[in-house]
């Protein structure tokens, strides 16, 4: 073959070669990955620097938004038709996936998150189903403080360092309200929520009632029931178990069990005038979602602020 010729050939060859290669081009390099474990003690593989954060529960979009994370959405607060109301400032015009525990697969799948925090998941099945969408991560189990989710969330996501900064910032917020509520040490604070089907008391180990046993604050006899939950709901005869020498009493600020109204009859109810709190003025109407629910590190220090504001009169 002449050197025109084996010119010529190459020539024509040059299209084929670069489309062959073309593909191998375009394909962009494999995102780095690495192993851990979740709070289950299941071990997955997970982005190293993930971009499109997936939350199932509120404790989980709050720990993200604290550790400065917008995830790509989140499910509903537990018994509301929004997210938590003391988080829609930070969250924004959020898209949800549905309720927690519910959510709907088609809004997931819109999202292409590409890791999925389901914090409280136990359902194998579901649990299943997301992993085949991206891995799934459960961020923490029943009973859990929330310093040790947040510890956890924040290596799983880079913010080991802004997890152990809020930590800080919280313990030294604390610390300095115990100091000024030193002389209300031992009063015992209840924390209720409002129902449909009557007041519910929140157990020993609920989340608001661990804030303020950081303040030196007691629960009534009644509330010092082990457990992160609620009691079922109280008749008129049994609402002597929601007496203290104060009451955070709680409603949603959406969905069915929603109703001030009904509230107000409680309140206007005999039993309930008879309360101590009642009496000594010392009820106070708070967020449901925010005392009554699976909270984070920024509801943690909203809890703060509010007792703050509730037995001090600061404003």
């Amino acid at each position: 073959m002449t050197t025109i010729n084996k010119r010529r050939s190459l020539l024509l060859a040059l299209p084929t070669l670069l489309l062959a290669a073309l593909p191998a081009l375009a394909q962009p390099a494999a995102a780095p990955t690495r192993e851990i474990s979740d709070a289950s003690g299941r071990k997955l593989t997970v982005p190293a620097q993930p971009q499109r954060v997936l939350v199932l529960s509120e404790k989980d979009l709050d720990v993200a938004l604290a550790l400065g994370v917008k995830p790509v959405g989140s499910t509903l607060g537990r018994g509301q038709l929004s997210l938590p109301a003391y988080l829609m400032n930070q969250a924004g015009n959020l898209p949800n996936v549905g309720a927690f525990a519910q959510p709907s697969m088609d809004r997931v799948l819109a999202l292409r998150p590409d890791l999925i925090l389901a914090g409280g998941f136990s359902d194998p099945q579901l649990l299943a189903q997301l992993s085949k969408i991206a891995p799934t991560f459960i961020s923490y189990p029943a009973l859990e403080r929330w310093q040790d989710t947040t510890l956890r969330v924040g290596d799983l996501l880079g913010r080991g360092g802004e997890a152990k900064a809020f930590i800080a910032q919280y313990q030294a917020r604390a610390t300095t309200l115990r100091g000024k509520v030193g002389a209300l040490a031992g009063k015992s604070a209840s924390i209720v929520r409002w129902t449909p089907q009557g007041p519910v008391y929140m157990k020993a180990d609920a989340f608001a009632g661990q804030v303020l046993a950081d303040l030196g604050l007691t629960r009534p006899a009644a509330q010092q029931e082990p457990g992160a939950g609620h009691s079922g709901p109280l008749s008129r005869e049994a609402l002597a178990k929601i007496d203290g020498d104060w009451l955070f009493l709680g409603m949603f600020k959406s969905g069915r069990a929603h109703d001030p109204e009904a509230l107000a009859a409680l309140m206007r109810q005999p039993e309930f005038r008879e309360l101590r709190a009642a009496k000594a003025g010392q009820v106070r109407e708070v967020d449901a979602s925010l005392w009554t629910v699976t909270g984070g590190p920024l509801a943690a220090l909203a809890v703060l602020d509010e007792t703050e504001r509730v037995l001090l009169g600061s404003r």
